[in-house]
């Protein structure tokens, strides 16, 4: 998946499935916002699950493994329950999706293009 957008990228992961990387927004608050650089991978050999690796400046690395069922009926409507949770930051289900991550300490809100996650949700990458 390529794209000719800012903070948008493709490159070969170790399966030889590109991985999509993303500058998101984390939503700390309704005034502040942190862009992030995201990378969404898929190995075949797990197809149900999309992997989110978060690069924080001055953090470790952060790994989470998202179904692509959740992220697929995220992206139109809300979806998940507990530890995941997506849904579109539109009405009409247009441009981004918000996504919640939460573990039993703390959690964080980060909004993200749609388009190019449709790809990782959808049947194909």
């Amino acid at each position: 998946m390529s794209s000719n957008q800012p903070g948008v990228q493709s490159r070969p992961t170790s399966c030889a499935c590109p991985a999509l990387v993303l500058d998101i927004e984390r939503v700390p608050d309704v005034t502040a916002r942190q862009t992030i650089r995201a990378e969404f991978g898929f190995d075949p050999a797990a197809p149900l699950v999309v992997s989110l690796v978060l690069f924080v400046e001055g953090g470790p690395r952060v790994l989470w493994r998202i179904g692509r069922d959740l992220m697929q009926q995220g992206l139109r409507s809300a979806g998940g329950l507990g530890d995941v949770q997506m849904w579109p930051a539109c009405a009409d289900g247009e441009g981004t999706a918000c996504l919640q991550l939460a573990s039993r300490d703390m959690a964080a809100l980060f909004e993200l293009p749609a388009p190019p996650a449709e790809g990782l949700a959808g049947a194909h990458l």
